[in-house]
């Protein structure tokens, strides 16, 4: 926008006020007459709202396409042309925890490869699996069916170490192709945690956050199951909440956002808000047509009300 043109609009108080200077002297000329029924016969009586609404519109006009003429913009979502996102999904033993129909990793399983066919092609999705040892399954890559078969072989190992899991989908973006077009403009990237548990194994999950945080890349962080799963390990029943508090602070350090899904259907939810999310941009976009089409609107209406004063109604 060009704020210099808006200087334009300083002439509306003065057209403002020489109409209404303009309709108090009108009054008291109108007031020498002492026998108004000649005057009226003369001059026909003009209906006094829809001067004034005439008047209003003509001023509404003015504004807007004033306005269209600083060129306006606006703030828009639109589409990524490209990206990278890094999925990485818990595979400790807490998710045979079966609260989440048939389990809780078979299910993330198949939300997760959904969520992944619903990105655009030509995103790069990395896989990467999370339990007490970390490991990226498929690097960065354009190839999706190659990720789903990825996401499938995810297997229960021991231990969580959420932290590692961060640290390794960092370096996973590392690994994501160039643009041939831009080759040093690195593609905008950002993870997707799903985890039910809390860290047992590795750095802190607050730290590698953190500089997920420093290298501009969201973790769009997901707790998954309900707080009555549980496991039995070792012929013994274990309890496995899930840990909401860590997976908002995670979220929070990075700049990303958190998501609770107790349910397949929740999850699939939650992951449609993620594409959203990871999927659009903001861009500034000029909105000038728009300022004159409603300033051609408000002429056109002016025109009519400075018509009707003129006809004579029966």
């Amino acid at each position: 926008m060009d704020p210099g043109r808006l200087l334009l609009l300083i002439a509306i108080p003065l057209l403002i006020a020489a109409y209404i200077f303009a309709t108090l002297r009108k009054n008291r000329r109108g007031m020498r007459f002492t026998n108004t029924s000649m005057l009226d016969v003369v001059v026909p009586k003009q209906s006094q709202w829809r001067r004034h609404l005439a008047v209003v519109l003509s001023l509404l006009s003015l504004i807007t396409l004033t306005a269209a003429f600083a060129r306006p913009k606006t703030t828009v979502d639109v589409p990524r042309e490209r990206a990278t996102v890094v999925v990485v999904i818990d595979a400790s033993q807490s998710m045979a925890a079966v609260d989440v129909a048939p389990n809780r990793l078979d299910a993330a399983k198949q939300a997760a490869i959904q969520f992944v066919r619903e990105l655009p092609e030509k995103y790069n999705v990395s896989v990467v699996s999370m339990a007490g040892n970390v490991s990226i399954l498929v690097p960065p890559t354009l190839q999706h069916n190659t990720v789903e078969t990825a996401i499938n072989s995810i297997k229960l190992q021991d231990s969580t170490a959420i932290g590692e899991g961060i640290s390794t989908a960092l370096r996973a973006l590392q690994q994501a192709p160039k643009d041939p077009a831009h080759p040093n403009d690195p593609a905008p990237g950002a993870i997707v945690l799903l985890s039910d548990g809390t860290n047992t194994a590795g750095r802190s999950p607050q730290q590698a956050a953190a500089e997920a945080g420093k290298e501009k890349v969201p973790i769009y962080t997901i707790a998954y199951g309900s707080e009555n799963g549980f496991v039995d390990l070792d012929g013994k029943r274990q309890l496995v909440p899930v840990d909401h508090a860590l997976m908002a602070e995670i979220a929070k350090l990075s700049g990303g956002q958190t998501f609770d899904a107790a349910s397949l259907t929740e999850l699939s939810k939650v992951y449609k808000n993620i594409g959203s999310e990871v999927g659009y941009e903001k861009a500034e976009r000029e909105v000038t047509s728009r300022f004159a089409g409603y300033g051609l609107a408000f002429a056109v209406l002016a025109a009519l009300g400075a018509i009707s004063l003129g006809a004579r109604w029966p």
